[in-house]
Formats: C-alpha cells, sequence, structure tokens
C-alpha cells in the first residue's frame, strides 16, 4: 500500500482519512475487484489499489459529483475553468488563487471572517440549485465545499437547506482535486446509486474479490445516519454472512458503542469473524465535541 493517504476532495462528512493509515494496514494486499456499496465522499477506494473498482452509494446526488470528478479526471484545467468561472460570479473567497476577504472583516471576524465574507454569495448560488431542482453536479460541489460541514443536505421539500460554512476554496481542496484526478483517471471504474440490497442482488464475485463496508451507524446521530434502522442493519449482515459463505473477503467498517448506547444486533453478530478495534475521530454534525466510541473493522480474513 502507498504510505502517502490520499483524502477525497468532497471532505465528507464520516470521512475516514483520519483512520486510512491504520485500516489500509487490516485490508487484503491483492485485489482483484474492490467493491465499495456505501463510499460517501471517497477516500477509502482513493487508497486501494485493485484491477476494477465497483463504487455505490444510495445519494444519488453524491454519486453525480463522483461521475463529474471521474469524468473531468481526463481534462483537470477544463474543469478547474469551469469551477472558477462560478466561483468568481457569485464573489466566494478563493484563497487558492487570491486573497479578496477584506482586511478590515478579518480583523472583525477573527474566527469566522470566510462565513461572514461568503454568506451572500453562498446563499445566491444556494437559490440556483434550488430554482433549478434539477441539481448541477459542478454547482452542489461548489456548494458542498463552502457548505457547513461539508454536506449535501436536502429538506423534505426537496431544498438544499445547508448554511454557509467558516470554510475556503483553499490549496488543499485543489491539491486534493489533483490526486483524484490523477488516481481515477486510467482505471475501470463502475460506478451506480443503489440501495445496498439491490446492489448486491446481481454481482458475480471472484475469490480476489474483496469488498469494503462502511454504512450509517446504526447507534450514533449523524444526518447521514437517519434513515438507518434495525432492519436496515440487518439486512446488511445477512448479505456479509452470504459474502462470508461465498468465500468473498469483506472488511466492515462499525461502532458497537457509543456514547452510552450499544449496537446488540453488532456485538452479538461480529462473535463469528476477526475484530480489529479501531480509534476513532468520529465527530458528529449535531455535537462538534469528541465522543465516547468503540469503532471496529470486522473482517473475516
Amino acid at each position: 500500500m502507498n504510505s502517502k493517504i490520499k483524502r477525497s476532495p468532497l471532505f465528507y462528512v464520516g470521512d475516514k482519512y483520519k483512520l486510512m493509515k491504520h485500516l489500509v494496514n487490516l485490508f487484503p494486499e491483492e485485489i482483484d475487484d474492490f467493491y465499495e456499496p456505501f463510499v460517501g465522499g471517497g477516500t477509502v477506494f482513493l487508497n486501494i489499489e485493485a484491477k476494477k473498482y465497483y463504487l455505490n452509494d444510495i445519494d444519488k446526488n453524491l454519486i453525480n459529483i463522483h461521475r463529474l470528478l471521474i469524468e473531468s479526471s481526463s481534462s483537470p484545467n477544463i474543469f478547474f475553468k469551469k469551477v472558477g468561472k462560478i466561483i468568481h460570479k457569485y464573489n466566494l473567497s478563493r484563497s487558492f488563487k487570491e486573497n479578496i476577504i477584506p482586511e478590515s472583516l478579518k480583523k472583525e471576524w477573527k474566527k469566522t471572517y470566510f462565513a461572514r465574507f461568503n454568506k451572500e454569495g453562498y446563499g445566491k448560488l444556494r437559490e440556483r440549485v434550488n430554482k433549478n431542482r434539477k441539481s448541477d453536479p459542478m454547482v452542489l460541489y461548489i456548494l458542498l465545499i463552502y457548505g457547513f460541514n461539508r454536506m449535501l443536505r436536502f429538506n423534505g421539500g426537496g431544498r438544499f437547506n445547508l448554511p454557509v460554512g467558516n470554510v475556503d476554496f483553499n490549496k488543499n481542496v485543489v491539491n486534493a482535486l489533483n490526486n483524484y484526478f490523477d488516481f481515477v483517471q486510467n482505471k475501470k471504474i463502475l460506478i451506480s446509486s443503489k440501495d445496498f440490497r439491490s446492489y448486491f442482488s446481481k454481482k458475480d464475485f471472484s475469490k480476489n474479490d474483496f469488498v469494503y463496508l462502511d454504512p450509517p451507524y446504526l447507534i450514533s446521530a449523524s444526518e447521514y445516519n437517519k434513515f438507518w434502522d434495525q432492519r436496515s442493519e440487518s439486512d446488511l449482515l445477512s448479505v456479509i454472512d452470504d459474502l462470508d459463505k461465498k468465500g468473498i473477503r469483506f472488511a466492515l467498517s462499525n461502532v458497537t458503542h457509543y456514547n452510552g448506547s450499544r449496537n446488540v444486533l453488532l456485538i452479538k453478530w461480529m462473535k463469528k469473524y476477526r475484530v480489529h478495534k479501531i480509534k476513532s475521530n468520529y465527530i458528529s454534525y449535531h455535537n462538534n465535541k469528541q465522543k465516547k466510541i468503540n469503532e471496529v473493522l470486522i473482517t473475516n480474513y
């Protein structure tokens, strides 16, 4: 495995970047086809060497952003020109290119000047998405980069309703994008947006394949986890048992304990497999304090 860990340019909630050095050492070294049914921001697949990648997430907007980035990998300059055009039009901060925030604003709002500066332009860009309703993945990506906690969040009426974050389109974003483009450019990647049950229903696996699963966590309080329930958890564990019966290697990231809650279903189920303790950095969107949490990686190899 490459010792330099690549981070997804989505900087997504639940991102495994800080855990990747630990995780990659627990992953198989030789992989033919890599399957990731809950790809999220994509940091894990960016650090896996495989012959082919099958990436999936139920969030269609997220998958459309990945599609855009994969398609843009052959011409990054065009991608950056288009991004630059939108950023200029809505007068959003762009420290990767130039410093346009007035010093007076920096002095008045020492810790939140990005949010203060970007609020108006971000609001107009968000309104563009909400008026159009057919979301442009480029615009959604820019909203994600400037948005609070770097999430994609829509209300019940389908309106994008995330407030502006105290963030910037900086060199870290550009570096992460370039790393993504470099990695995916000559890779065989198949991408889909399905519920995990249908994702697994017609897959033909081979012995040298590897499935990594990072589902929503049943017992943690996060925006990403709110549609996950006991039935989802039980169905997923059954799917993983089927993989094991076929001799397919898997690794499941999950949490057994979270702030006094226990995932009894998982704790009981995982006894038949290998359990590796992972030092977690999980921070919830609702409460930015470090949590009392036991994160594990469960494998059958």
